[in-house]
């Protein structure tokens, strides 16, 4: 599947979101970035992830996607750019 389709699916799936989409073919990763996030488990983000895409997993359009979540807050502080 394309990454620039997965990122659509991800921003579309979860407004306001911003989906950063490496990989070949069917192995992917994602680094979302949401305020959607905030207070949120890690298993929560997760699934708020994968639900953007589950029908393109079930068909095996994609076979993994490793995904990373962040608030702004957190991409801001781990890219160096954080207040």
């Amino acid at each position: 599947m394309e990454i620039e389709a997965v990122k659509k699916l991800i921003e579309e799936g979860i407004p306001g979101s911003e989906a950063h989409v490496i990989g070949d073919g069917c192995n992917l990763e994602a680094r979302v970035i949401s305020a959607a996030f905030a207070g949120k488990t890690p298993l929560q983000k997760q699934r708020m992830v994968m639900d953007t895409c589950r029908a393109q997993i079930e068909r095996n359009e994609i076979h993994a996607l490793s995904i990373k979540c962040f608030t702004p807050e957190q991409w801001a502080e781990q890219n160096g750019s954080g207040g």
